[in-house]
């Protein structure tokens, strides 16, 4: 039995601190969470390094679609906002600019995916990237340009904030989590979907004020996003959600693209 091969997309960190000895330097990085989620569950993780214009490798030596046809999956990881320009805005606000430069490269990743066929979970900023990718865009802020929103972010709190969702009824979440129609979840995103994009379907919202919180494509392939961090459910209070069902689907649609078995 082969264990399931899963990319992690990177998260991009520009202008290191001084203090950190990268000076000059762009790091690429996962967070350990998430990795250790698909481990946990017999998938190998393997983050997929993005190309920059100023790199060493130029962009012709090497093809997304060679590092996608290694990988039987890919999940999206949160991090920095996208840019509303990769949506055709301006930022509102300077600290909500985003990330240009990781937008293309997620966006280039997950389309070879769709290509490919292979399945794609896309976390918080993920889920925010592939409505992108898909053609729909982003409230840039929800507490400054939804009238009556909840928080959905603390800063203090981080993963600790929380607020409860209502899955959509007879959607594919709502047929894999079976019972459970409203559930609890963290919260770490001041931006999130505003049009929907093209062929996606809402498969959560949330409670308070309608904010969409699930996303999925509708077509014969694999591609869901969560708001919320299902990998830091994995170790927190039991009255948030178990989304182990969510996690074992996604790795079953990459066994089946390896052609590997489910573990016993």
């Amino acid at each position: 039995m082969s264990a399931p091969r899963i990319g992690l997309s990177a998260r991009l960190l520009h202008h290191p601190p001084r203090e950190m000895g990268f000076r000059g330097k762009t790091l690429q990085y996962l967070e350990q969470s998430v990795a250790h989620w698909l481990m946990s569950h017999g998938a190998l993780a393997f983050m997929v390094p993005t190309i920059e214009a100023r790199s060493q490798v130029p962009r012709a030596a090497i093809r997304m679609a060679d590092y996608v046809r290694e990988l039987d999956g890919l999940v999206l990881q949160g991090g920095a906002d996208v840019s509303p320009t990769s949506y055709g805005e301006e930022p509102l606000r300077p600290e909500w600019a985003g990330d240009r430069v990781r937008d293309l490269y997620e966006i280039d990743l997950l389309w070879e995916c769709v290509i490919q066929q292979k399945p794609v979970l896309g976390i918080c900023r993920g889920a925010q990237l592939i409505n992108v990718a898909f053609g729909g865009s982003l409230y840039q802020d929800i507490g400054t340009q939804i009238p009556g929103a909840i928080r959905h972010v603390d800063r203090e709190a981080y993963d600790g904030h929380r607020h409860e969702i209502e899955i959509v009824p007879g959607s594919a979440l709502g047929k894999l989590f079976g019972m459970v129609k409203r559930a609890t979840v963290n919260s770490i995103h001041h931006q999130s979907v505003k049009a929907l994009g093209r062929g996606l379907a809402v498969e959560a919202r949330a409670s308070a004020d309608q904010v969409i919180e699930a996303i999925r494509w509708s077509s014969a392939g694999y591609v869901v996003g969560l708001q919320w961090h299902p990998e830091f459910h994995a170790t927190a209070p039991q009255e948030l959600l178990d989304c182990t069902p969510l996690l074992l689907e996604f790795l079953e649609r990459a066994r089946q693209r390896s052609g590997s078995a489910a573990p016993v």
